[in-house]
């Protein structure tokens, strides 16, 4: 590439006539433009292939792509370079039926040298002006998206106050959502999921148990067996958070499946909807057993002691398929093999909140 290349702003002529080409490259090498010329469009979008161009000057009426054509092309593959194209009179019509497509000005046939300049510079600055207000608009939308962000760090810092306070109703549940929250990620990157997905899960582990603020404290830390109306009553914690946080929690729909059912078993008979199977989904599924894990290798009103790490991975498996998503437990299983799972030490633990497979719902 020449060093006239390098330094001036490119203009492409595009025309089957060669003498009007010659007349229009001698008058813009004149005015600074270094130039290269075209027959016809498809060899104009050759050109532009190979190099980048500020201006195309291109007839209307040309062999095997018209202009036409080859303007719709160049606005779909490069809408930044400024296009003017050359018609006879009788063809005004359809010039300005290219503005509509993406022009930024029309030449008639004849013209005199003074009107080419005229409309080159009203189409450069044409160009121009879109590139900035779209450089605008970029810079305008980085910054709502800073504050959308920001709005969003807020809005998840408040849920997240919703949670420490049930945590405080509640001490044997202090840390569970943070931990069952840890296990459902960890579930979920077992499973290959990732994305928007993975940061919904890990929302939903943190408030999966909101609802059980409107549980009464004495049935939440009742040290023995919960009576059938007790069980009722405290298995309304996933309908009652998930309507705390509807309207909050819109845009993360997989947020809250997991706050309305991690207490949905696969055989179909949990609550609150009876879903079975891969009707329940996937993160609520997920987030049934990271909940029940935590829930059995934790300290509860009804076990002061919790179970081994063995032991609870070995009652899983043994409700595989019954309440659990047998694919998750496998994962879960997975997971502890591979030491990506580990109990925290209980003086230190930031406890959970599932309710174990076998043992009384979570309180």
């Amino acid at each position: 590439m020449t060093a006239e290349f390098n330094t001036a702003p490119c203009c492409l002529i595009v025309d089957d006539e060669p003498r009007l080409r010659q007349v229009l490259v001698h008058l813009m090498r004149s005015d600074g433009f270094a130039c290269l010329e075209a027959g016809n469009g498809e060899e104009a979008l050759a050109h532009l292939e190979r190099q980048p161009v500020t201006l195309v000057m291109s007839d209307l009426r040309m062999p095997k792509m018209d202009g036409l054509e080859m303007l719709r092309r160049v606005r779909g593959r490069w809408p930044d370079t400024a296009v003017v194209m050359i018609t006879a009179v009788s063809d005004v019509e359809v010039a300005v039926s290219c503005l509509a497509i993406g022009a930024m000005d029309y030449l008639t046939k004849p013209f005199h040298l003074e009107e080419v300049r005229a409309r080159v510079a009203q189409a450069l600055e044409k160009r121009r002006l879109v590139i900035e207000n779209r450089g605008y608009h970029e810079s305008l939308q980085e910054k709502v998206a800073v504050q959308a962000r920001r709005l969003e760090e807020l809005f998840l810092a408040s849920v997240q106050s919703l949670a420490e306070a049930l945590e405080v109703k509640d001490p044997y549940t202090r840390g569970h959502s943070i931990r069952v929250s840890h296990y459902s990620m960890v579930i979920a990157r077992e499973l290959g999921l990732e994305g928007e997905l993975l940061r919904q899960i890990e929302l939903g582990g943190h408030v999966h148990d909101i609802g059980k603020i409107g549980v009464r404290e004495e049935v939440l830390n009742k040290p023995g067996k919960l009576t059938d109306a007790e069980y009722e009553h405290i298995m309304t914690h996933p309908v009652v958070g998930w309507r705390i946080l509807a309207p909050l929690l819109g845009e993360t729909p997989a947020a809250l499946n997991i706050v309305r059912s991690h207490h949905e078993r696969y055989d179909g008979r949990g609550v609150p909807d009876r879903l079975a199977g891969d009707l329940i989904p996937l993160e609520a599924r997920i987030a049934a057993v990271a909940d029940s894990f935590d829930a059995m290798t934790s300290d509860r009103p009804y076990r002061p002691d919790g179970m081994t790490l063995e032991a609870s991975v070995g009652e899983l498996v043994r409700c595989s398929g019954t309440q659990f998503d047998p694919s998750v437990v496998a994962a879960m299983v997975s997971a502890v093999e591979g030491g990506r799972v580990a109990l925290v030490p209980r003086a230190t633990s930031y406890v959970g909140v599932a309710s174990a497979a076998t043992a009384s719902p979570t309180r």
